[in-house]
């Protein structure tokens, strides 16, 4: 179809594709680090203050407001103070992060320097996913570069104050993506989330106040003081300023990681010529996971909704981490939440009861049902089982201590609620009705 969403000047990914865009010298012939000298113009608080006029929300997943989570520090603390990068890009359909520390890993960099200055930090550590090998690479060159320029080390641009910036590597585990279990993986421990309160911005890193962010937040930051926090926020709507990077995967033909607008609805996203440019020939929409696979699915006659976290609250789904991923009319839905169960009991952490038994008990009923063995009774229970990890509307219930148990539960409660037909047909053909190709064009996740 024509081209019919809101044109966006592009601001994370504007370098992307141009000559040698991850060195230092291609970064400041754009302007590169010039923010961080206004906001070291300002005092500390200030730099705050017009974080949270912005509206940035954090890119991660649960969209917290930028600002006032950095207001949470205590700042009469006689603890150092710490902050964390999440860089541990894990959630199913997400794969945003890794093109910034490929392509523009300093403009991360100085969102760090920003952050540190406003939060009083002087050891920033950037934690990311173990199978980031080239991803670390340049991250690492980029801070090299950054201490040899005198940007970073015992004076920041110049100015008395000392930032030290360390990268990180983990071993590759899903649940080190929950800041509390990245800190405890930081401290070189085994990677289990944390019982909160207390929280990180009190009792974090080595049991000092510590801030986590992910790379997307961070690379934000500097166009916060780039363009003025006013004109930043009236890119967004109302509560989430800016604009943000989606990742569109599943039967499209055109997949791939697009900048947005927050006004961008998910149909515009799949079938707009300068995204997704809709389905391959002869097929439909028929599901759409907004937000990476945590997220509760969408039927195809919900994609009429901007890919921005309150509208997707009202649907009671998520922004995410902004994996979007689409299935087709082929697709059998019993087999793909079986596929989304199997990787959420594999990486569950086992600390917590109702997700070290609920998520393979799914995964099992799953299997059972999808393999034609399913006996009446068996969507109840797989309802059952997922209710009790975490009940479902509204998102947020879960009976664990991070929110992986709700991200193997919320697909469940979703799946049920829109395509239980499809479950029933299972159970009472004893077949997947989808034959011997039941992903459709969907692909296998085997």
């Amino acid at each position: 179809m024509a081209s019919t969403a809101k044109a966006i000047e592009p601001i994370i990914s504007a370098a992307w594709g141009k000559p040698q865009s991850w060195t230092l010298d291609s970064y400041r012939q754009r302007g590169g680090y010039e923010a961080l000298k206004r906001a070291l113009e300002m005092q500390p608080a200030a730099i705050i203050d017009e974080v949270k006029k912005s509206n940035l929300r954090g890119r991660g997943g649960a969209g917290f407001p930028t600002g006032l989570k950095w207001s949470f520090v205590p700042k009469d603390s006689p603890k150092p103070k710490y902050l964390a990068v999440n860089g541990d890009e894990s959630e199913p359909g997400t794969f945003k992060d890794r093109y910034i520390l490929e392509d523009d890993p300093h403009m991360m960099l100085e969102g760090i320097a920003i952050a540190s200055y406003a939060l009083g930090v002087h050891t920033c550590y950037v934690y990311l996913r173990g199978e980031f090998k080239f991803p670390a690479q340049r991250c690492q060159a980029a801070i090299d570069e950054a201490y040899k320029a005198g940007i970073f080390g015992k004076k920041l641009m110049g100015k008395d104050y000392e930032l030290n910036v360390y990268l990180v590597r983990g071993a590759g585990a899903y649940i080190c993506g929950e800041e509390t279990a990245l800190l405890e993986s930081l401290e070189g421990k085994k990677g289990w989330p944390r019982l909160k309160p207390p929280f990180p911005a009190v009792v974090g890193l080595f049991g000092c106040p510590t801030v986590v962010n992910n790379v997307e937040t961070l690379a934000s930051v500097p166009a916060v003081f780039q363009k003025g926090s006013d004109a930043y926020a009236k890119l967004g709507t109302d509560k989430s300023g800016g604009t943000r990077l989606v990742c569109l995967s599943g039967t499209v033909n055109r997949p791939g990681v697009y900048e947005v607008s927050m006004f961008t609805t998910l149909s515009e996203l799949i079938f707009d010529d300068k995204y997704g440019r809709g389905m391959p020939k002869g097929r439909k929409v028929k599901a759409v996971i907004p937000g990476g696979s945590s997220a509760p699915v969408l039927g195809a006659d919900e994609l009429d909704v901007a890919m921005e976290f309150e509208a997707l609250k009202v649907k009671q789904t998520m922004a995410g981490s902004g994996g979007v991923i689409v299935m087709d009319d082929a697709t059998c839905m019993v087999r793909s939440l079986w596929r989304v169960a199997r990787f959420y009991a594999e990486e569950s952490c086992g600390q917590c009861t109702p997700c070290r038994e609920g998520t393979p008990w799914q995964t099992r009923l799953l299997r059972k049902i999808e393999e034609g063995r399913g006996e009446p009774g068996d969507v109840d229970m797989l309802s059952n089982v997922a209710s009790s990890i975490a009940p479902y509307p509204p998102i947020g219930l879960g009976n664990t201590i991070c929110a992986l148990g709700d991200a193997a539960a919320l697909p469940t409660h979703s799946f049920l609620m829109r395509f239980r037909d499809e479950f029933e047909a299972h159970i009472r053909e004893k077949r997947c009705p989808f034959g011997d190709k039941p992903w459709g064009s969907f692909g296998d996740w085997s």
